[in-house]
């Protein structure tokens, strides 16, 4: 069917995980207000599945891209020729005026698809650490985008920002009593959050598990929302329930801000989107980096919170329910450690991420589209930015080379 032809179109290729997956969606959220038309490019795993099973408002695009495993060289080769094939027929019918790519195995198709069909690329990388993908993908974007000052001086081949990890609107400082009764939790008792990320984190549940016996003799009182993935999740409640500890279990949750808002501290992996939403809404959190994750980018991420004040780490090979439970209960009890870790937290907010990598993504186009029509002799000034609200002050561009002062 075809689609109406709008003031731009643009695609958005954030499947894999949740770390990819949630910062387009925020993007994509600020594109859409106005009017523009947008088309998210994700994986067919389950997770990208969940979270946008319900969406109505942008164009969606399943790929049979996998990631690049040892031994499965032949597979990734075959979904990324699939991918490709299938983006480019796509896009041909409806060009898009620009493609980003947030990372992982599902953004190279469509970056390479986009580029071969004349749109403006971008992409954007959350971590530490640029990805295997990005990194290749650096040598043909426009622009990259990146979270981590760090970040900026591994991606040398194409024009950098350091904007932020882009969060969803709906990621604010929020009552923490409203957050707990609308979650069925007692508004007046501690909650701590468990989270391993969209996919959940086997390591950090069995952790958990095997410290609840030191909790329920410490702290009865505390109610736990445990986010478990889809594998731990019975053998998780039971734990819970043995030993009588409030307690709710989830193999995912599409309110993280819910879960987020009634929390009084959070053990979570160290991924960049996860820091993210756990700065925009300032909660203390002990982070447990996954070891095996691709240059161990966790734990470089891990530690750029840490030495701000704004997190603590503690490396899962190491952990003991002793130690877990000692600098939980600090996080929980010390009001002092509390404030000092929310105050640093609020440093690494970038409320306006989004907002601006639309906007850079804008003006790239309308400045391409600029040069290439002969009915315009000189250059259209820059956009006013059109996702400020008018009662905010607008947000300054930056070049490629500042960096910004909070972080």
């Amino acid at each position: 069917m075809a689609l109406s032809r709008h003031p731009y179109s643009v695609a958005i290729a954030c499947g894999g995980t949740g770390g990819h997956l949630f910062p387009g969606l925020a993007i994509a959220e600020k594109l859409h207000e106005q009017q523009g038309h947008v088309t998210l490019v994700v994986s067919r795993k389950e997770v990208d599945q969940q979270a946008i099973k319900n969406e109505t408002r942008f164009q969606v695009l399943p790929l049979p891209a996998v990631g690049l495993q040892r031994g499965k060289l032949f597979a990734f080769l075959r979904g990324f020729r699939e991918s490709y094939l299938i983006t480019k027929r796509l896009f041909r019918l409806h060009p898009p005026d620009a493609v980003i790519g947030m990372g992982g195995f599902t953004s190279a198709a469509p970056i390479l698809a986009g580029r071969a069909l004349g749109a403006c690329t971008f992409l954007h990388e959350s971590n530490t650490i640029p990805g295997r993908a990005n990194c290749w993908l650096s040598w043909v974007v426009d622009q990259a985008f990146v979270g981590f000052p760090s970040a900026a001086r591994k991606l040398q081949r194409c024009r950098v920002t350091v904007s932020g990890t882009p969060v969803r609107p709906l990621f604010h400082q929020q009552d923490a009593a409203s957050c707990r009764a609308a979650l069925g939790l007692d508004p007046g008792r501690p909650v701590i959050l468990v989270t391993g990320g969209s996919q959940g984190a086997g390591g950090i549940n069995k952790l958990v598990e095997r410290s609840l016996p030191l909790f329920s003799k410490l702290n009865p009182d505390w109610q736990w929302f445990h986010l478990t993935g889809t594998r731990d999740a019975d053998q998780t409640q039971r734990a819970y329930a043995k030993l009588g500890l409030g307690a709710v279990v989830h193999p995912f949750f599409n309110h993280v801000e819910l879960a987020l808002g009634a929390a009084t501290a959070a053990i979570s992996r160290a991924g960049a989107s996860s820091l993210a939403e756990l700065a925009a809404m300032r909660v203390p959190s002990l982070l447990i980096p996954y070891p095996t994750a691709t240059d161990n980018h966790q734990w470089h991420n891990a530690q750029a919170y840490v030495s701000s004040g704004a997190g603590q780490c503690l490396d899962e090979k190491e952990a003991t329910p002793e130690r877990l439970t000692h600098l939980l209960r600090e996080l929980v009890q010390n009001p002092v450690v509390r404030q000092s870790m929310q105050a640093a937290l609020a440093q690494w907010e970038r409320p306006h991420a989004a907002s601006e990598i639309a906007l850079a993504m804008l003006n790239t186009v309308e400045a391409k589209q600029n040069r290439l029509s002969t009915r315009r002799a000189v250059p259209t000034r820059a956009r006013k930015n059109p996702f400020a609200a008018e009662s905010a002050p607008a947000v300054p561009r930056r070049s490629h080379q500042e960096q910004p002062a909070r972080l």
